[in-house]
């Protein structure tokens, strides 16, 4: 029995009008028991008045997820034009029509073909049409009618994540908030209750609630300790239908992490630690380590260690390794085990960043004791100073002792101790030192101004155990004593012209001294006694550490003396006084009116413009050179122009190699192939040479054929008597050469090596008749100069 879901509805088509409808059947169980049908009246535009047309049809609804086995009854459309005489039919457009829903265009009922879900679509719009089937015009206008589909509950809720991670700080107070879950549920939410989603806790009480209507969860437990549990798995239910019985449902699993907070204070786990030290550390080397324990973790448990008490304050300090979160002691000065041998502190740890709401649990900070044992170790010597700085006289008598460095052991043994010098930075061995009280002294003379500073190093050993040692610098200064005359600050070579006037200015004259002056250097200039009363010129001292030279006379001749030589006596005013005689050159030279030198008798006054003689060599030896160099390249590229066109070693003809090749006998077929001379039938006559261009072409010769059984070395024989008398047989670089060498042979050899040997020379005027490329061979061999070994050679050719 089909139940049919509808509402009945009445629509008026046309323009305003009065109408009437037909009224609504009543309703059984909500639904009507027959669907009623929508009237249609025929509009006639012809006439005045206008009659009533109009669809009266049902707003159609269907429930989802029908499940029966014959179509879906959906309703029935009918035109008041129908007089059930089967003249009309009914066409039925829009979304679904002839696929999803059907008409019977005689009766207008309409069915649905399949399930339909409202997820999917809710709402179809179809047209319906009444036509008239023998002539197809329409009866009615086209009109749209409505089929929504009822939603049933048949979609669970869904949460918006499968796995929710969420934290929240420990400690934290009842109902703090953690995170809010969400769920969806695709039924229609505005119709029911199917989409009307309620939250419940199914696992994670005590600690924590959800709101039933917000999917909000927040802690349930006072004072939860992420010490004690860090970790805690919530599962959140969601149901529809209110939470009614029947309602759908579905979860999600919420992980939920407890945050640390500073709750806790740091602790020491021992009330005392104890470490030992060298007395030999250096500063800043550590000595051991401590650590208090935080059962929080991150910034929280961060550390910082002091020292509060104790009596190595100031020997001791303490810092934090960031990364363990240890306390490492360090050593601030140096430490004497003969001083102190124990030293007691008082350490204190404490959590930097401390929360205010925590602070009722107690101090965050403890304190430990620190005892430190300092070790004696045999420590090297120690001098009174970390340098030591000595002055000396440079003239100061050799072995004469300039000072004294001593050291001590810092042990209570108090081994005596030898002192020596650093041959490395003595070198020269200009001091010594008494191995036994450290003085130094001179071993060498001393000049100041040669070296000013001596740096030298003196190491002072225990004589008991010379690897312990020590090192110290000694800063010696050579004070200056006056023992350097004055000179020239240069050379001086100055002239005078022929017609100088008396009393004339020439030359202005300086001084240095290399000896040190604490006031300033004060020179005094003078001429030589020798030359005072007979020089033809005059000394002046200007009193400034300069002296000017000045003619005596009118007029000098170059020709009568050309130079003069002279003398002057320099002196300082230091104690003792250093006194030195400097010579002035001065030429004679022959000048213009205005006094400019125009020549002089000095070479060492003339600069030649020309090129010396030196020079001029030279540039012929780089001018001969060039030339050679352009001869060899035009003879080079000469040369190459012969050469033939296949010059490699690795040439792919058989049976060829290079001049300098040495066969290995008949073992030996590197050089040749051997089969090709036991079958000389296998050689091509007619092939011709491949690796130059023949200048003249001459007929291949034929040669008789020898037999296969015939002698290698009658063979050769054969050959070489062939190429003798041929003269159009063309010579090869690189050829094979012809040796025989067998068991038993009694051949002579081919070579003329030891042709020098024999008493008669040999003719060679038939190499002449070999053509012009031989003519210069001929001469050669028929030169009674020397004796050349000649090689016979046959060229191989492929098969």
């Amino acid at each position: 029995m089909r139940t049919y879901h509808c509402f009945w509805l009445l629509f008026w088509v046309g323009h305003p009008h009065q109408s009437s409808s037909t009224p609504l059947s009543e309703r059984t169980n909500g639904f009507p028991e027959n669907p009623k049908v929508l009237d249609l009246s025929r509009n006639n535009r012809k006439e005045l008045s206008r009659s009533k047309r109009s669809w009266m049809w049902n707003q159609f609804f269907l429930l989802e997820e029908y499940t029966g086995t014959d179509y879906q009854y959906v309703g029935k459309l009918h035109s008041d034009q129908d007089k059930g005489d089967g003249s009309l039919k009914y066409i039925l457009s829009g979304d679904g029509a002839g696929d999803l829903f059907i008409i019977n265009e005689n009766t207008g009922d309409i069915q649905a073909t399949r399930r339909l879900d409202r997820e999917e679509k809710p709402v179809y719009i179809l047209r319906a049409q009444a036509i008239n089937k023998r002539t197809g015009r329409p009866v009615e206008p086209m009109s749209e009618f409505i089929i929504k589909i009822h939603d049933i509950n048949d979609n669970e809720p869904l949460f918006t994540k499968d796995v929710y991670n969420a934290s929240v700080p420990e400690m934290s107070d009842v109902g703090t908030f953690v995170v809010q879950v969400t769920a969806t549920d695709a039924d229609d939410p505005t119709y029911g209750n199917s989409a009307r989603v309620v939250y419940s806790i199914l696992q994670g009480q005590p600690y924590f609630s959800v709101e039933s209507e917000t999917g909000i969860i927040k802690t349930a437990l006072l004072n939860m300790d992420r010490e004690n549990r860090e970790q805690y798995q919530v599962v959140i239910q969601a149901k529809d239908m209110g939470g009614q019985m029947g309602g759908l449902s579905g979860t999600t699993t919420v992980n939920i992490t407890l945050t640390d907070v500073n709750d806790n204070p740091p602790r020491f786990p021992q009330s005392a630690y104890q470490f030992k030290i060298p007395e030999s550390a250096p500063p800043d080397s550590p000595v051991g380590r401590i650590k208090a324990t935080d059962a929080d973790v991150g910034e929280n448990a961060d550390m910082k260690y002091s020292i509060t008490e104790g009596d190595g304050l100031e020997m001791f300090g303490v810092i934090t390794d960031k990364e363990t979160q240890e306390g490492i002691l360090t050593v601030k000065k140096p430490l004497d085990f003969e001083k102190k041998r124990q030293f007691t502190l008082k350490v204190e740890a404490t959590n930097p960043q401390v929360d205010p709401r925590f602070v009722y649990l107690g101090p965050f900070k403890d304190d430990t004791t620190v005892r430190i044992l300092v070790e004696d170790v045999d420590e090297p010597p120690v001098f009174s100073r970390p340098a030591y700085v000595l002055e000396v006289k440079e003239d100061i008598q050799i072995n004469t002792v300039i000072g004294g460095v001593t050291a001590r052991d810092p042990d209570s043994a108090k081994n005596p101790i030898k002192y020596s010098v650093d041959r490395h930075t003595d070198m020269d061995r200009i001091f010594n030192i008494d191995s036994g009280n450290g003085s130094i002294f001179t071993s060498k003379p001393l000049d100041r101004e040669t070296l000013l500073w001596h740096n030298i190093t003196v190491i002072a050993s225990e004589i008991n155990n010379p690897k312990e040692s020590s090192r110290v610098p000694v800063y010696i200064k050579v004070l200056d004593v006056n023992d350097n005359a004055p000179e020239f600050a240069m050379f001086y070579e100055t002239f005078v012209c022929e017609n100088a006037k008396a009393e004339q200015l020439i030359q202005t004259l300086s001084a240095i001294d290399k000896d040190d002056s604490f006031s300033g250097h004060k020179f005094s200039f003078s001429l030589a006694p020798e030359a005072a009363g007979s020089s033809n010129f005059t000394l002046q001292d200007n009193r400034d550490n300069t002296a000017g030279i000045f003619t005596r006379k009118s007029r000098y001749n170059r020709h009568e003396m050309s130079t003069y030589l002279l003398p002057v006596v320099i002196s300082d005013n230091d104690y003792p006084i250093q006194s030195s005689t400097e010579t002035v050159t001065i030429r004679v030279c022959a000048c213009d009116q205005r006094g400019k030198m125009l020549s002089c008798n000095a070479e060492a006054l003339i600069h030649p413009t020309g090129l010396s003689t030196g020079a001029l060599i030279a540039i012929l030896l780089c001018i001969i050179i060039l030339l050679v160099t352009v001869v060899l390249f035009a003879a080079l590229r000469r040369q190459r122009k012969k050469e033939p066109l296949i010059i490699s070693k690795e040439d792919i003809r058989d049976n060829i190699v290079s001049y300098n090749d040495e066969g290995g006998g008949e073992e030996d077929t590197q050089a040749f192939d051997i089969g090709t001379l036991r079958n000389p039938e296998a050689i091509e006559d007619n092939k011709l040479r491949r690796d130059i261009v023949p200048e003249a072409l001459f007929v291949p010769r034929r040669t008789p054929v020898v037999r296969d059984n015939t002698d290698v070395r009658d063979f050769i024989s054969q050959r070489l008597k062939e190429n003798d008398t041929d003269p159009t047989a063309p010579p090869y670089d690189s050829l094979a050469t012809y040796a025989y060498e067998g068991n038993g042979s009694v051949a002579e050899s081919l070579s003329s090596l030891e042709s020098v040997t024999t008493d008669g020379d040999q003719d060679y005027d038939y190499l002449s008749d070999w053509g012009p490329r031989f003519k210069k061979l001929a001469d050669m061999y028929g030169s009674p100069k020397g004796s050349f070994a000649l090689f016979y050679k046959q060229e191989y050719r492929e098969q």
